[in-house]
């Protein structure tokens, strides 16, 4: 049996941060490479996915331990469920029958230069008939099922970090 150590609460917090980077990139990748034009859910998916990275990040560089530790992978979890409740509702839309998908709105920058901000944030997160395109998929799921696999992954490596044992000096 292999005796390996398990990475450090530091290397742990850089690993969350790596990941959340390379699902940024690959998200990047897609939209201006593969020219996939990100809809309001896939751009609320991403802004979540930002601030489990920075948690991560901030959680990196800081090195806490304790309560520290504790707090840093706490938000992560809240952002990854909350990303992952975004992925979900965008499932929900992609399995809609045509004649229940509701009707599509405005691009995100129309909606902010032209709509009071409650109006616009409410539109970005309910989604709309854009979100409910299944542009790409791979082994039979969509982008938002592959974006909630990664939440569930973030959510996993977080609440791991938060129940962990402080490491002994």
């Amino acid at each position: 049996m292999l005796n390996m150590p398990l990475p450090s609460p530091r290397q742990t917090f850089a690993i969350i941060a790596a990941g959340c980077l390379g699902l940024i990139l690959v998200g990047l990748y897609m939209q201006y490479v593969m020219e996939l034009i990100p809809c309001a859910l896939c751009i609320t998916q991403r802004i979540f996915i930002i601030a489990v990275g920075l948690m991560a990040f901030i959680g990196f560089l800081h090195a806490p331990t304790g309560y520290g530790q504790k707090i840093y992978s706490g938000l992560g979890v809240i952002f990854a469920v909350a990303g992952g409740s975004f992925s979900s509702r965008q499932i929900y839309l992609q399995g809609l029958p045509a004649d229940q998908v509701p009707a599509c709105g405005p691009d995100i920058s129309y909606m902010f230069e032209n709509f009071p901000l409650m109006d616009a944030l409410s539109l970005l997160l309910r989604g709309d008939g854009n979100c409910a395109e299944v542009a790409w998929t791979f082994l039979g799921i969509s982008i938002p099922g592959w974006t909630l696999v990664a939440f569930a992954g973030l959510v996993i490596f977080n609440l791991w970090q938060f129940i962990r044992l402080p490491q002994q000096k």
